[in-house]
């Protein structure tokens, strides 16, 4: 979230943050790993983004308590659904009483695990409208090789925290330095079409390519 607490505001403001996610927000910033909640501005990308897409399979990489996943589910065209892969039970299981509390449970399983796991048990065709990742930095690389042959031509991978609060101008860690690399790599790779962009702490758009 932004640190100026007037512009957190005047942002969700303007991204249509209803009673049920503000209260997903509020419980969210009472946990110690508050920082890991989506903005609603950029949560709400996530949904206009869907619906653009006219998406009907969505997959999210890491779910926390389940703010960007309702806003994603909110997005999807009729009989849409998503899977969400979340290492935590204990997430799992927050995120999904706000999912059904949200009205879009019925859209959305939540698959336990390590996702570099699961994503390897998915269809291996191009089928993928949109997916979403926002789990553990240095895992980026493998859910992007992971992602990308799966995404349909003309669906979109959305990367978060690319920027990595500026530490990928000067990695000097090994999350920093993965994310640098990646951001390289994505930059270079012929099957998309990219942009990194600076919303919040960085978020990078890949549009397949035509096969």
């Amino acid at each position: 979230m932004p640190r100026d607490p007037e512009l957190t505001a005047y942002l969700t403001r303007f991204a249509g943050q209803d009673e049920v996610l503000a209260r997903v927000a509020r419980e969210t910033q009472a946990l110690p790993n508050a920082g890991m909640l989506s903005r609603p501005d950029q949560a709400a990308l996530l949904t206009i983004l869907a619906r653009l897409l006219d998406a009907r399979v969505a997959v999210e990489v890491g779910t926390f308590t389940g703010y960007g996943a309702i806003c994603l589910a909110r997005g999807l065209a009729p009989g849409g659904h998503l899977t969400c892969f979340e290492v935590s039970e204990e997430f799992a299981a927050i995120a999904r009483r706000n999912l059904d509390a949200a009205g879009v449970g019925d859209r959305v399983t939540i698959t336990l695990g390590p996702a570099a796991d699961n994503l390897a048990r998915l269809p291996e065709e191009p089928h993928i409208d949109i997916a979403y990742v926002d789990a553990d930095k240095t895992g980026y690389p493998a859910y992007y090789d992971a992602l990308v042959p799966r995404v349909r031509p003309g669906g979109v991978l959305v990367l978060d925290n690319t920027l990595l609060g500026r530490r990928v101008l000067a990695p000097e860690d090994e999350r920093a330095r993965t994310m640098a690399a990646l951001n390289e790599r994505i930059a270079a790779d012929d099957r998309v079409e990219s942009v990194l962009l600076g919303l919040s702490d960085g978020v990078t758009l890949a549009r397949r390519k035509a096969l």
